[in-house]
């Protein structure tokens, strides 16, 4: 059994590091979703979806302006993910992704299936439908409409506090420095992807000012990395 705390801790489980409001994890986890059906790995392996909350290493809101400009980018390179310009008034942005972090690291309770329907739920929520996925009643009504969570236990746990722990030490182990970015990928063997797939650099200015230029994406490495977890189960 690993004792590094980045890795799954078995080998039917990917850990993804990532935040809810990061447009390259929103990219990222698409394409795991899409890479394990059409592998027929689904019931196989989950993923375990870890925080790596950019408004505590930023000590900022991450902000709309960098976040609109990405969208424009990674829009056109995966418009299937689900992308959408805000459309609401600026007070309705979210300014937190704590509490629905908070809530995708409770449904693990209840089941890896739960936790990634929820992890998934409110990141089309966010990206495509524009909704404030930082308030309590969204969070509990996207968890609703995923039709696989349950929603008096979560917001039970919400209510408690009881999954907060969770993310403050995923974060803890994030800012050692070997989790690189939103997303970041890890399989039970120590194989690591940061940002899988894409580079990227900032023309005309950094986030919030300029705007991504993608110098590469190569969505195969989605395929190759649940190839090489799947060939790490027993039997």
């Amino acid at each position: 059994m690993t004792t590094d705390p980045r890795l799954p801790t078995t080998p039917d489980t990917v850990v993804v590091f990532s935040d809810l409001n990061c447009s390259f994890a929103h990219l990222g986890v698409y394409r795991l979703h899409k890479a394990r059906r059409e592998l027929g790995l689904d019931g196989r392996l989950w993923f375990d979806h870890r925080a790596f909350p950019l408004e505590l290493f930023n000590r900022s809101v991450n902000a709309r302006t960098g976040v609109d400009s990405e969208i424009a980018v990674l829009g056109g390179i995966e418009p299937e993910a689900g992308w959408r310009m805000w459309q609401g008034p600026d007070w309705t942005y979210p300014v937190t992704t704590l509490p629905a972090l908070e809530a995708v690291q409770a449904a693990k309770a209840q089941s890896w299936a739960a936790s990634e329907a929820l992890d998934l739920a409110l990141r089309v929520a966010f990206w495509s439908a524009g909704r404030t996925i930082s308030m309590r009643h969204v969070i509990l009504d996207v968890a609703a409409e995923t039709g696989v969570v349950d929603v008096p236990a979560l917001a039970t746990a919400l209510d408690d506090g009881r999954a907060r722990r969770h993310v403050m030490t995923q974060f803890a182990v994030a800012s050692e420095g070997r989790v690189n970015c939103s997303p970041h990928v890890f399989l039970y063997d120590g194989t690591n992807e940061a940002n899988p797939g894409v580079t990227a650099h900032w023309a005309n200015g950094e986030f919030g000012s300029g705007f991504p230029v993608i110098d590469s994406d190569d969505p195969g490495i989605y395929e190759r990395l649940l190839k090489h977890a799947a060939g790490l189960l027993p039997g």
